[in-house]
């Protein structure tokens, strides 16, 4: 009797239940630090954001629109979009780019960053 398929349904099954476990705890985090876990990266410096999104705007359109499966991050309210890149810095989140430049970036230009494009509306928009 072989027993390889049987071994590898198992080790199916344990990584299927590693990404599991790992999606919801990246979850809770994201949940966490959005209901207020994290008050002081709110209020960042919207023109030192301004000055740093040239980098963002390579890849996240400044218009607003997605693009090319890259998402719009223009009017993200600020908690959501620090908690998001904190969640890249922490490798919570899958995606290398991200995952490298949120790593590259203090909390202070996460936070300005985040009040930057939190301030933006985008083209054609409200």
């Amino acid at each position: 009797m072989n027993r390889r398929p049987a071994q590898a349904r198992r080790e199916q099954e344990r990584t299927r239940q590693a990404r599991t476990r790992h999606a919801w705890r990246a979850g809770w985090v994201i949940a966490i630090l959005c209901a207020g876990g994290w008050p002081a990266r709110a209020e960042g410096d919207r023109e030192y954001g301004a000055y740093l999104a040239s980098q963002c705007v390579t890849c996240h359109q400044a218009t607003g629109q997605s693009a090319g499966g890259v998402p719009a991050i223009i009017g993200w309210a600020p908690d959501q979009f620090a908690a998001v890149m904190m969640a890249y810095r922490h490798k919570e989140r899958d995606n290398e780019v991200m995952r490298t430049v949120a790593a590259a970036l203090s909390d202070e230009e996460i936070a300005a960053l985040a009040a930057y494009f939190g301030d933006l509306k985008a083209a054609g928009g409200p």
